[in-house]
């Protein structure tokens, strides 16, 4: 099933598998994510201005890492 320009604002996932989902394009800002199991996920440019995980700055934590690889975050 595809979902292509439709607007979702609001609506609520709960009990839900989305296994082998794919997500491009799209805007999950304000979303809130709990009891998630992300294990193999993976995340390619993606604005990560104010994610936090367990409370963690993740965008500060990538950019000390990419410093130390010689490589920088925009």
């Amino acid at each position: 099933m595809e979902f292509s320009d439709k607007r979702m604002d609001g609506i609520e996932f709960r009990n839900c598998s989305l296994a082998n989902a794919v997500f491009d394009d799209v805007n999950l800002a304000g979303a809130r994510l709990t009891n998630f199991n992300l294990s193999g996920l993976t995340i390619e440019n993606a604005n990560i201005k104010g994610l936090k995980i367990f409370g963690y700055d993740v965008e500060a934590w990538i950019k000390e890492q990419l410093a130390k690889d010689g490589c920088h975050l925009d």
